[in-house]
C-alpha cells in the first residue's frame, strides 16, 4: 500500500478510536462493539449512495451520456431541476453497480439533522409519496433506518442489529457518537470508500477484541495468524468454508490475498458459519462491506448439531474454533459419519472439529486449523488413536508449533495442523505421500506490547517460504531448530506424537571462536565478583535491618 494511503487510514484510526473509546464507559464492550460497528455500516452505505447520487448529477448534465438529460425538454428550470431530482430517486440507478440503495429515513443527514429532536416531533420523509416519521428516540430512529434498509436490500434481511432503542445508554451518547461517526470520510484520491470502510472495521474489530479479553477471541483472530494461514493455502479459487467463522477474518484475508495476486474474487465461493448470533451479523456486515457474496447457512446454529451446510465438499477450509471445548457432544451421536477416525472425548472437541472439517474437504482439498498444543501429544480417551488413525491415512501435510502471547483471549500455547486429501505429484507439488513437514516458530515473532507478540511479513514469509518450497521440492532444506520433513515411520517410532520440537531439533551454536578454558576462566572469574556483590549486598541489609530493631539471625 503507498504511503500516503496508509498514513490516511492510521490517522483515521487513531481519530476514530481515541475519541470512539470516551463512549466505552456507558456500555459494556460487546455491547458498544455492536453500536459502533452498526452505525459504521449505516454511515458507509448512505455515503456511497451520496457518491452515486454525485456521479448521477454529473451523467444528467453530459451531452455525451447515455443518462443525459436536455434542459430544452423541460418547460422551466424548475421543471428540469425537478425531473432530476425525481431521477436520483429511482432505485436501479443504484443497484446496477451494486450500490445499496438507502431510504430517505435512513440517510446519514436524517440521522444527523433529527437525532436531538423533541420525542413527538415529526419528520417529513420521502419515499415515492410523502408522508411523515414520528421521532420517539435518537435510538428507535436508528432501529427504524436499520430496518428500513432491511426492507429495502434483501441480501442485508437479518444482518443488521435492531437494538439502539434497547440499549441501556444516555440518548446523548448515541448522539454524540453520531457526530463522531460523521467525520470519517469515505472519500480519499486512490482509496475506494469500501476500502475505507473495511479497514475501519478490521481494526475496530482488533480493538474491541483487546478490550473484551478472554471473550474477544470468540470473534477475532489476529490478523498476522489469519494471513499465516491463508498465504500457506492459497485459495485461489473454488469453495472456502469457515466452520467456526467468528467475524469472518478468514474470508476477509482470503479475498485481499486473492487481490494481490492477480486472481478474480468472483473464482471463490464463501461458506461460514456461527453459533452466536450478534457474531453472525457481524460477518454478514463484514462481508457485505466488501462486496462478497456469502453462505452463512439459514440461521446461526451450532456447527456440530445443526450443521448448515450437510452436502459442503470445500477446496479450502480455514478454521479456529475454541480451544479444548467441554460439553460439546450433547446431542451428537457417537455414529456420527464425521467421525470416520474416532469418536472424540465428549470432555474436548479439538479432534471433534479436526474431524468435522475434513468431514466437509473436497477430495483434494486442504485445510488449516488453530488447536491447542495438547492435540499434538495428547493420548487420553481416544485422542492418540486418532492421531494414529490420520497418520496412516496420509492425511497430515504440516505441523506449526506457534509462539505464546498471540491472542487476546487465551495463553495456551497453540499451534496449526495442516491436512490435505492429496500428497500425490499434482499442479506444481510434487509427491509428498508419506511425510510430514515439522516447523518450529515458536522463536520466531516479536512484542508489540507488553502482553501481546505478533508476527512480521518476514516471519510469515520465512513460515510460507519453507512449507511452499517443501511442497514443491524446491530449495528446501531441514533447518535445525526450524524445520524438518519426517517420514510416516520416524513418526510412528515417536508413538504418532506430532509436536515440531521433537523432530527439528536444537539449532546450531554460532561458534564464537573462543576456546573452551579460556571461555570457563572468564566466567567462573564473572560468577565469582558477582558473588562478592551478593555478600556486600547482604550485610549492608542486615545492618539496616539491625538498625531497625530485627536481629536477621533470631528472624530466620
Amino acid at each position: 500500500m503507498p504511503d500516503n494511503e496508509q498514513t490516511f487510514l492510521n490517522a483515521l484510526d487513531k481519530k476514530l478510536w481515541n475519541a470512539a473509546d470516551k463512549l466505552r464507559s456507558t456500555l459494556d464492550a460487546a455491547q458498544y462493539k455492536h453500536a459502533v460497528l452498526g452505525l459504521l455500516f449505516v454511515k458507509y452505505v448512505s455515503d456511497a449512495f451520496d457518491i452515486r447520487r454525485q456521479e448521477l448529477m454529473a451523467q444528467f448534465k453530459d451531452l455525451e451520456h447515455d443518462y443525459f438529460l436536455d434542459p430544452k425538454d423541460y418547460d422551466s428550470d424548475d421543471g428540469y431541476l425537478t425531473e432530476i431530482a425525481d431521477e436520483l430517486e429511482i432505485r436501479d440507478y443504484y443497484t446496477e453497480e451494486n450500490v445499496f440503495w438507502v431510504p430517505q429515513l435512513a440517510r446519514w443527514q436524517t440521522l444527523r439533522d433529527n437525532a436531538t429532536l423533541t420525542p413527538g416531533s415529526e419528520i417529513e420523509i420521502k419515499n415515492g409519496s410523502t408522508h411523515t416519521y414520528t421521532f420517539r428516540s435518537v435510538g428507535r430512529l436508528i432501529d427504524d433506518a436499520l430496518e428500513a434498509i432491511e426492507k429495502d436490500n434483501p441480501r442485508l434481511k437479518g444482518v443488521l442489529n435492531k437494538q439502539y432503542g434497547r440499549l441501556q445508554i444516555d440518548q446523548a451518547k448515541l448522539i454524540e457518537l453520531i457526530n463522531l461517526l460523521s467525520e470519517i470520510p469515505f472519500r480519499h484520491e486512490t482509496l475506494q470508500s469500501k476500502d475505507i470502510l473495511g479497514h475501519v472495521y478490521e481494526y475496530f474489530l482488533g480493538q474491541f477484541a483487546l478490550a473484551e479479553g478472554k471473550k474477544g477471541g470468540q470473534f477475532y483472530t489476529p490478523k498476522s495468524i489469519v494471513s499465516l494461514i491463508v498465504e500457506m493455502l492459497q485459495p485461489f479459487a473454488g469453495r472456502v468454508y469457515d466452520p467456526a467463522m467468528g467475524s469472518g477474518g478468514f474470508f476477509v484475508q482470503s479475498e485481499r490475498f486473492i487481490k494481490e495476486h492477480g486472481g478474480k474474487i468472483g473464482d471463490v465461493s464463501i461458506y461460514g458459519q456461527e453459533y452466536n448470533h450478534t457474531t453472525w451479523q457481524l460477518a454478514a456486515m463484514n462481508m457485505v462491506i466488501r462486496g462478497l457474496d456469502f453462505n452463512f447457512g439459514k440461521e446461526p446454529a451450532n456447527t456440530f448439531t445443526n450443521d448448515q451446510h450437510p452436502d459442503l465438499r470445500a477446496n479450502f477450509i480455514m478454521a479456529n474454533p475454541p480451544f479444548n471445548m467441554k460439553e460439546w457432544d450433547t446431542g451428537v451421536s457417537d455414529d456420527d459419519p464425521r467421525w470416520q477416525y474416532g469418536t472424540p472425548p465428549s470432555n474436548n472437541a479439538n479432534f471433534a472439529w479436526l474431524q468435522h472439517m475434513l468431514y466437509h474437504l473436497a477430495p483434494n482439498g486442504s485445510l488449516g486449523l488453530l488447536l491447542a498444543n495438547g492435540s499434538m501429544s495428547s493420548n487420553t480417551k481416544n485422542e492418540g488413536a486418532i492421531r494414529k488413525a490420520l497418520l496412516e491415512n496420509d492425511l497430515i501435510e504440516c505441523m506449526v508449533a506457534l509462539p505464546g502471547q498471540l491472542f487476546t483471549n487465551t495463553q495456551i500455547p497453540a499451534c496449526i495442523w495442516f491436512l490435505t486429501r492429496n500428497k500425490r505429484e499434482c499442479d506444481n507439488f510434487r509427491n509428498r505421500t508419506g511425510e510430514v513437514l515439522f516447523i518450529d516458530a515458536r522463536n520466531l515473532g516479536y512484542m508489540k506490547d507488553r502482553v501481546l507478540r505478533d508476527f512480521k511479513k518476514d516471519d510469515i514469509d520465512k513460515i510460507t517460504g519453507t512449507f511452499h518450497a517443501w511442497q514443491k521440492g524446491k530449495e528446501y532444506e531441514d533447518e535445525a531448530g526450524f524445520c524438518k520433513s519426517a517420514t510416516t515411520e520416524e513418526i510412528t517410532k515417536h508413538d504418532h506424537v506430532l509436536t515440531p520440537g521433537r523432530y527439528v531439533g536444537a539449532a546450531a551454536e554460532e561458534d564464537d571462536g573462543e576456546p573452551f578454558a579460556e571461555k570457563m576462566a572468564r566466567l567462573t572469574g564473572q560468577l565469582k565478583g558477582q558473588f562478592t556483590e551478593s555478600a556486600k549486598l547482604e550485610e549492608q541489609i542486615r545492618q539496616n535491618l539491625a538498625g531497625l530493631g530485627y536481629d536477621i539471625n533470631s528472624t530466620f
